[in-house]
């Protein structure tokens, strides 16, 4: 009698107990999402906080250019602004960084401000900001890929699907705007 009962026990309670586990997991892995999106948000906004200084500094070397610096503004604007979802806040943030590659291609052209100690020092200052944007955009996609296959893998998608656990979405930027991380062209200074 006694081992039955303890067989019984033993077929309820390591059912609720994986049930828990598995449900903990998935609590442990949003937060690690929403934690490696603040790492991003953080750096998003040092972005958004150089980039006009960025203009202003090639605004007195190249006047002429009124127009690519008014859409790189624009473009800063309103990815600023976007608070929506990663994928929306991604394709913003796409635009903006090939806006940012036409400002360094403007700056190619006017020799004394590439030599600019400002221009460089912002120019330095973004490329780092890049890379830890890059750095924290792999972790949190990193983490996004392991919330998508424990919802996704069976018996874990029984918990997901129980407890309302969704889809994340990556953090993905297009090609074109992936290659325009700044350069510091060291020679110059």
């Amino acid at each position: 009698m006694l081992i039955g009962i303890a067989i019984a026990a033993a077929v309820v309670l390591i059912p609720v107990i994986w049930l828990i586990a598995t449900y903990n997991r998935f609590v442990g892995l949003r937060q690690h999402l929403k934690e490696s999106w603040a790492d991003i948000d953080v750096e998003l906004k040092r972005r958004y906080e150089l980039i006009p200084n960025l203009v202003e500094t090639v605004k007195g070397y190249a006047k002429h250019e009124q127009e690519t610096l008014a859409k790189v503004v624009e473009l800063r604007n309103k990815a600023h602004a976007n608070h929506g979802p990663q994928s929306s806040q991604a394709v913003d943030e796409s635009a903006m960084l090939v806006g940012l590659g036409k400002l360094f291609a403007v700056a190619e052209a006017y020799p004394d401000l590439k030599a600019d100690e400002h221009f460089l020092a912002l120019q330095k200052e973004l490329s780092l900001t890049e890379d830890r944007i890059a750095a924290s955009r792999r972790f949190y996609n990193a983490n996004v890929r392991e919330m998508n296959q424990l919802r996704l893998q069976f018996p874990t998608s029984i918990v997901a699907n129980m407890f309302g656990f969704k889809e994340a979405s990556f953090f993905e930027l297009d090609s074109a705007a992936e290659r325009v991380v700044p350069t510091v062209n060291v020679s110059a200074g």
